[in-house]
């Protein structure tokens, strides 16, 4: 059988259904630490404007205190989802592929 034949087999839907949920586990796990590092960012530019320290330098420090502090709180969730999320990809793809 050749790629292109089980290809063929997945309709539209189901790729709208599997790249969805692939956008949105993307979302889930990438928003602690996205959102974190925007707050860090803020305070620290807030930080900046109030005391007239204008170092470029500054921000990266806390960012990345705050962003290593996020990942090991968040680590086994995200790695539980994403694992989660691929095995029900695997478990998905012969419905996928015999959908005729």
């Amino acid at each position: 059988m050749s790629g292109t034949t089980l290809f063929a087999a997945m309709n539209d839907g189901d790729v709208t259904a599997v790249a969805s949920k692939a956008i949105w586990v993307t979302l889930q796990i990438g928003a602690p630490v996205l959102i974190v590092a925007l707050l860090v960012g803020l305070v620290v530019s807030v930080f900046q404007a109030v005391t007239q320290i204008q170092e470029q330098t500054l921000v990266f420090i806390p960012k990345i205190i705050a962003i290593v502090a996020v990942l090991a709180i968040t680590g086994p969730w995200m790695m539980s989802t994403m694992m989660d999320y691929t095995t029900d990809l695997f478990r998905e793809i012969p419905a996928l592929v015999a959908s005729r």
